[in-house]
């Protein structure tokens, strides 16, 4: 049986590697960022790629370079841009004008018509509203009794968006009685970083494939000590055998030495003296804790080497993301980040140390591409073999 894969919102293939760790052939990517497509052609020179904005890309297009019928595909693939969804972007959901990329991955589906199709975005994706306004904004409002128009209600995006998907015909495994069920920890299959992710998987046909099973927990849970569940892969597991004698990493602002020089290995700001903390946030200080100001755990933050990194974002050294190294004054390289997004040592990741950076950061963790993979292959393979059995 073959096992295709369409890739849309390609990037650096995190999740596509995951597909062909289960034996799927990727047949075609989809993908216009420059530094992308040039870090595909490095790792598979012979992969097809359209390297145009979606939307000025037609399903007939698609289904010719990836030598395909409409139907004949396997799996549609794609992760759209996050960003506008994102709690490390700006969170103009439905209002940024990248979010109708999520309708062109619809379009796809519903025009090629594939047996399945996994859909990725963050956590953020479920609460988005159709218009945006701050944090700080919602928690004005709330404390000072104003409603909330219609639109500004969290899940109201989504909500549209999810219709619409279900409105393609397919099965999905979103569960509205258990939003949080779609929710995946990529900890839970072995990442070495607590990064939850979106996922949405849609069947053409039941049976629908599950979302994957924990295969791995905190060392606390339940599960763990019952030998259920592996522990959770911690930083050290990930990075130690690393060999990058010359780490290529950015810098920190010197500003912020001082600071993270005094910070142990998994703390944070928190961990400094008290008459230290208004001088380390600056802007985000709130010294009456009215909750209308940041300082969250991201600032400032030293790693631990004995647990999961946090999720590894575009930048290791931005001011609500920061990501020490747990015992040298730098942000962690970029192979260490490769690392934590369990990429192969010798895939190679192509532009300037930012845009590699963002590469990674952007990219869909392999183990939990892999065990989405693995799930969607066991009911595609189910299904396949009455069909053999009468050829035979």
């Amino acid at each position: 049986m073959s096992l295709t894969v369409v890739s849309l919102f390609t990037g650096a293939m995190g999740l596509d590697l995951g597909f062909e760790a289960e034996g799927f052939e990727v047949r075609l990517a989809v993908e216009k960022d420059p530094r992308a497509v040039e870090t595909i052609e490095a790792n598979r020179p012979r992969l097809p790629i359209i390297d145009r904005d979606i939307a000025d890309v037609t399903t007939d297009e698609i289904l010719e370079k990836a030598n395909l019928q409409p139907g004949e595909a396997t799996v549609l693939t794609g992760g759209p841009p996050c960003e506008p969804f994102s709690t490390a972007g700006r969170r103009l959901s439905v209002q940024d004008r990248r979010a109708n990329a999520i309708l062109e991955f619809m379009r796809v589906v519903n025009e090629a018509r594939p047996r399945f199709f996994v859909f990725e975005q963050v956590p953020g994706f479920i609460r988005a509203a159709k218009r945006h306004i701050s944090f700080y904004e919602r928690v004005r409002k709330e404390k000072e009794g104003e409603e909330l128009a219609p639109e500004e209600r969290l899940g109201s995006a989504f909500d549209e968006l999810m219709a619409a998907f279900e409105g393609t015909g397919y099965t999905v495994s979103f569960d509205h009685a258990s939003p949080s069920s779609s929710l995946l920890n990529a900890a839970d299959f072995g990442t070495p970083q607590k990064r939850k992710r979106f996922i949405l998987v849609g069947a053409r046909q039941p049976p629908l494939p599950p979302l994957p099973t924990p295969t791995h927990g905190d060392p606390g849970s339940h599960e763990v000590s019952l030998g259920v569940r592996q522990q959770w892969m911690t930083l050290r597991e990930a990075v130690n055998d690393l060999s990058d004698p010359c780490p290529e990493h950015l810098n920190f602002p010197s500003s912020w030495e001082r600071f993270l020089d005094q910070v142990p290995p998994g703390g944070c700001w928190r961990d400094l003296p008290p008459e230290l903390h208004e001088m380390a946030l600056g802007g985000a200080y709130d010294a009456e804790g009215s909750g209308l100001k940041g300082g969250r755990t991201g600032f400032l933050r030293r790693l631990s080497w004995d647990k999961p990194a946090p999720t590894v974002v575009d930048r290791p050294n931005t001011r609500a993301g920061c990501l020490c190294h747990p015992d040298e004054l730098r942000p962690l390289s970029v192979r260490e980040y490769a690392r934590l997004q369990r990429f192969p040592d010798e895939w190679i990741f192509k532009g300037p140390l930012t845009a590699r950076y963002q590469l990674i950061g952007q990219a869909t963790p392999l183990p939990l591409a892999t065990a989405i993979a693995r799930s969607i292959k066991e009911v595609a393979e189910r299904r396949a073999k009455p069909v053999s059995a009468v050829v035979r």
